[in-house]
């Protein structure tokens, strides 16, 4: 056995081994982590794949969502459920427009808002209608008088244990997206999408109960449960449940735009909002315990006041995103990767508006190729073959095709022109934020890296972007002699990178443009009228 075994061996081709002499060689002719056929193989860290994470939030929110439906209908009925379902979604648009147009600086991912606005509708809704009912069974049988046991659970339970499960939505985000949560605004918008959600499935469970009622006693019209619960639900107080929630976004948003090392502050602004938001809540569901008319007194002096105060807090967030951009962006256009007209443009939500209809008229006139031949060049009347003597042929079926065939390729054009002064745009103002952190010093160690990449995204699009924000600027009367951009840190904290070869550029150091012949005050042709 032996033997045979010793000679079976004998018989195999011997395996060179590595040499060290070569190992130097050998390593140096590995390709790129990107051209690899064998990667190694992650034992226990499957929950580090993207994927893996991206199949368990939506298994999780899944089955939350499958879970919350049941209950709400067990409780409602079917009729209830669907009548509530319908009127609840009415306000849900109006919201989202809100925060979103709130949001248009800088908008974050859909897939943030998505998430934000399932989890509350889903997760979070889960957690209190399960978390409220047990809390109040055990208030009615163990601590107080089963009387005032629903009136306990809706002042101290429901405000501490929704509030908690919304706030966990923003946590996440703030967590694991932090490169798009940068500030007040970016709270405030995931906060309030998020406690719409939740609203949304809250209001579908109100609405569907009063339906029930009024099917038991035989009420309808206006004067009936369900329509004096939507009129207060959807229409006195649709920002209820997104003002309490948004009082935390604040906090994270505070947190968010001061500086890494100071953790503590990091910790206790978010904390802060949370108590904040629980004791607005306690106070709002608390408010028809206090009198007859403490609900109409509690809206009108403290709801009211408080939503005028958060909304121009937005609003100011927002315009104060406006003017970093303006004070932060000269400071490219003087090392040349700007115009000096972009940074006044991109500063204005009118002259980026006008920008994108600008390149999207102008390419879409571009690609058609003539103004005022309709079906392309070449095409006249009797230029059809086989047209009847003495009448006027209209175009042949082939002609109307390609007609139709171009008008959609120059909407293409027009739709990806236009897609490119947004992308532009967007970049733009995650540069200038991104330079206002590293003045703060909360920009972190890979600042160098993160503006190379948003400076190269800006200069793919230069082209097609730069003289549509030129011409916004003229148009809007934003650019005047007297109006240059000033260069206020131009001097204490400059660009990492100028424009280079390899970027068209006239070479290293400061430049005026992308090459020689470049004209950033050239005006886009106009359409024809």
């Amino acid at each position: 056995m032996s033997d045979g075994s010793v000679q079976q061996r004998q018989s195999q081709p011997a395996v060179p081994l590595l040499e060290e002499q070569r190992v130097g060689e050998i390593l140096a002719a590995v390709p790129e982590r990107r051209h690899w056929r064998y990667r190694p193989r992650r034992v226990g860290m499957v929950w580090r794949s993207r994927t893996f994470r991206v199949a368990a939030v939506f298994t999780v929110l899944a089955i939350c969502g499958l879970v919350i439906l049941a209950l709400v209908r067990d409780q409602t009925g079917t009729q209830g459920f669907l009548v509530g379902l319908g009127l609840a979604v009415l306000p849900v648009p109006l919201l989202l427009a809100a925060f979103r147009w709130l949001d248009r600086v800088d908008p974050g991912p859909w897939r943030n808002v998505l998430f934000a606005f399932a989890w509350g509708a889903f997760a979070a809704a889960l957690v209190a209608i399960l978390a409220n009912s047990f809390a109040t069974r055990w208030i009615a049988t163990t601590i107080a008088d089963p009387s005032n046991a629903d009136t306990l659970g809706a002042t101290v339970i429901a405000p501490v244990v929704e509030e908690s499960a919304k706030a966990a939505a923003v946590l996440l985000i703030f967590l694991f997206r932090r490169r798009e949560f940068n500030g007040i605004v970016d709270g405030v918008v995931i906060a309030g999408v998020t406690a719409s959600g939740f609203a949304f499935t809250e209001n579908i469970l109100y609405l569907g109960n009063a339906f029930g009622e009024d099917q038991q006693i035989g009420n309808s019209g206006v004067v009936s449960v369900t329509a004096a619960t939507f009129f207060v639900r959807a229409v006195m107080s649709p920002f209820a449940h997104p003002l309490f929630t948004v009082l935390t976004g604040i906090g994270f948003g505070l947190a968010a735009a001061g500086a890494r090392r100071r953790r503590v502050r990091r910790i206790v602004l978010p904390l802060l909002g949370l108590v904040l938001a629980m004791g607005m809540h306690s106070l709002w569901n608390g408010s028809a315990v206090f009198s007859p008319y403490g609900f109409y007194a509690v809206y009108a002096v403290f709801m009211v006041p408080v939503f005028g105060l958060v909304t121009w807090l937005a609003i100011w967030s927002r315009r104060r995103e406006l003017r970093t951009l303006a004070a932060e962006l000269p400071a490219y256009a003087a090392a040349g990767w700007l115009s000096p007209a972009e940074p006044l443009a991109l500063s204005s939500m009118r002259a980026r508006g006008l920008a994108r209809d600008a390149a999207r008229r102008q390419y879409a006139v571009a690609a058609r190729g003539s103004r005022y031949t309709p079906y392309g060049p070449g095409w006249a009347p009797g230029s059809v073959p086989g047209a009847m003597p003495g009448s006027m042929p209209g175009p042949s079926a082939r002609a109307t095709t390609q007609a139709k065939a171009a008008a959609q390729a120059a909407e293409a054009h027009g739709k990806a022109a236009a897609r490119a002064v947004a992308e532009y745009e967007s970049f733009a103002t995650s540069l200038a934020a991104l330079r206002l952190q590293a003045r703060r010093g909360t920009a972190g160690p890979d600042f160098a890296e993160r503006e190379l990449e948003l400076l190269h995204h800006l200069w793919q699009r230069r082209e097609v972007a730069a003289p549509a924000l030129t011409y916004a600027a003229q148009a809007t009367g934003l650019l005047r002699p007297h109006r240059l951009p000033p260069l206020p840190y131009a001097q204490q904290f400059t660009p990492q990178f100028t424009p280079h070869t390899q970027y068209g550029g006239p070479g290293p150091g400061p430049g005026p443009g992308p090459g020689p012949g470049y004209n950033p005050y050239r005006m886009p042709q106009q359409p024809p009228q």
